[in-house]
């Protein structure tokens, strides 16, 4: 095998490895996975034939049999060939990776190989609850959560499910057992939730929680997207800048992807993700494994590259290190959302890993 960093034909190194464990959600969130009546219907009151020729198209993903998951020891065999390319972090997310049984297992398996220094999880906080503990002593150091409203209605209308409730638990849950920052994000979308960007800050300030605010992006299983629901993110700013006194949190980390502000009083911090009105490409230093072992470069590819089968066909740590090195060698120099040339993935948000 080669020694060296994992580098893209632009110079990017890759240190962040998102890798999903499911496919899988118990969540029907309307920009993802709208299966909903509430969904269709926030669509089509949206639909336009000129602007939007394309009305909602329900449906449900074709999702993957466990035979085609990867397992743990997959996981963990990949996760060390990565780790001596110089991948130092290492999210695990979904679909809903709390849905796969045992997960504290793969938790401790990555926990404990060397080079990895940062284990994080991404989840809809709804199952979070009964296995905090033991997530936290198998390795895991940080958590974020799911919550795009703070109104049960609008929760359920958002993602499907009455569990609002058992979101807010979560979050508190975790900052009890140390697992800090707690982070917690929200998709905002037009006519839907941005009247409570305010509510959702004053949260943050009174929990003392890294919330993130996410502009809308076509990852959505019906292809509804439309651009005209996006809040950008310098809106959503100036909106909060009008109702708090926040101070910029300067980065020494130029690939992070939110920028961030603090509350004059210390507690809690807000940060703006606008991957369609300010792209962040030319810094990416991120690559995802699919549930189903295939990487993918950026998360708006249209190309994935298959590692399970090169596995399970027995290809050597050095024949795979190779392979990843040319497929990440091949990054896209950026994702082309509102470009003539945009081409929505075939998978959704829940298929691809967050």
């Amino acid at each position: 095998m080669r020694d060296g960093l994992l580098k893209d034909s632009f110079g990017r190194v890759m240190r962040d490895l998102r890798i999903s464990l499911t496919d899988r959600c118990n969540f029907r969130c309307l920009y993802c996975l709208p299966e909903t009546e509430a969904a269709s219907n926030f669509y089509r009151g949206r639909f336009d034939p000129v602007r939007n020729p394309k009305p909602a198209r329900l449906r449900m993903p074709d999702w993957k049999p466990r035979s085609e998951i990867l397992t743990f020891e997959e996981i963990e065999f990949l996760v060390r060939i990565f780790a001596r390319m110089g991948i130092t972090k290492i999210r695990l997310t979904g679909g809903e990776p709390l849905l796969r049984s045992a997960v504290p297992d793969v938790v401790e398996r990555i926990a404990r190989i060397p080079g990895i220094e940062d284990l994080a999880m991404t989840s809809n906080g709804f199952l979070f609850a009964r296995q905090a503990r033991a997530l936290k002593t198998a390795g895991l150091k940080r958590i974020s959560f799911s919550l795009d409203s703070l109104d049960p209605d609008n929760f359920k209308k958002m993602t499907g499910r009455d569990g609002l409730s058992e979101v807010l638990r979560s979050i508190e849950l975790a900052q009890e057992i140390g697992m800090t920052p707690v982070k917690v994000n929200a998709v905002i979308i037009r006519g839907l939730n941005e009247h409570e960007i305010e509510s959702l800050a004053e949260l943050a300030q009174l929990r003392d929680l890294s919330f993130r605010f996410i502009e809308f992006m076509p990852l959505d299983s019906s292809r509804s997207w439309q651009k005209d629901l996006v809040v950008p993110g310098r809106e959503i700013l100036q909106r909060l800048q009008a109702r708090f006194d926040l101070h910029p949190v300067p980065s020494a980390n130029p690939s992070e992807t939110a920028r961030r502000w603090r509350f004059a009083d210390g507690r809690g911090e807000i940060g703006i993700i606008a991957p369609v009105s300010e792209p962040f490409c030319g810094h990416c230093n991120r690559v995802r494994l699919t549930a189903d072992g295939r990487l993918r470069t950026c998360l708006f590819s249209i190309h994935e590259h298959d590692l399970k089968g090169a596995i399970r066909t027995g290809a050597s740590e050095a024949d795979l290190d190779e392979r990843i090195r040319d497929i990440v060698f091949h990054k896209e120099d950026r994702h082309h959302i509102g470009e003539p040339s945009f081409i929505q993935p075939e998978r959704t948000m829940s298929c691809i890993g967050g």
